[in-house]
């Protein structure tokens, strides 16, 4: 079975953020769909994604959201998590030719916002960056 819009992104992202060079300067391998129960920060998450039909003449299409979490424990603050989302938005907006989703056309990849802010644990911060993709398939 091949894999569906969301999951194709998915995958295309994640590549994508390994492959980075400043991403992985600051995260190393530790890019992941779910990470290990006592994860080693900073890491990456990819978090929640919204697949939307769009229905064209020409076939079928599809606007899909979704979040890039960077979990960070630093001492100096949200400077680390802020670090990590800003190479996350060079990585991805606008970069489409440095995305393959398989079996699709990436069409459009953009940066819509990005919030950052202390966790409940009272040490952590958390860094959320909302993207949209625009898929032809």
């Amino acid at each position: 079975m091949a894999d569906g819009y969301a999951l194709a992104l998915q995958k295309g992202v994640v590549s994508a953020l390994k492959a980075n060079a400043v991403v992985s300067g600051l995260v190393g391998p530790r890019v992941y769909d779910e990470p290990p129960q006592t994860p080693v920060f900073p890491y990456i998450r990819f978090g929640n994604i919204e697949p939307r039909p769009l229905r064209t003449d020409c076939g079928s299409a599809a606007s899909v959201a979704f979040g890039i979490e960077a979990h960070s424990r630093p001492t100096s603050g949200r400077v680390e998590a802020t670090q990590i989302a800003e190479a996350v938005v060079a990585a991805l907006d606008e970069q489409e030719s440095s995305l393959v989703v398989s079996g699709f056309n990436l069409v459009s990849l953009q940066w819509l916002t990005q919030t950052i802010g202390r966790e409940n644990d009272g040490e952590s911060y958390l860094a959320i960056v909302a993207f949209e993709a625009l898929i032809d398939g």
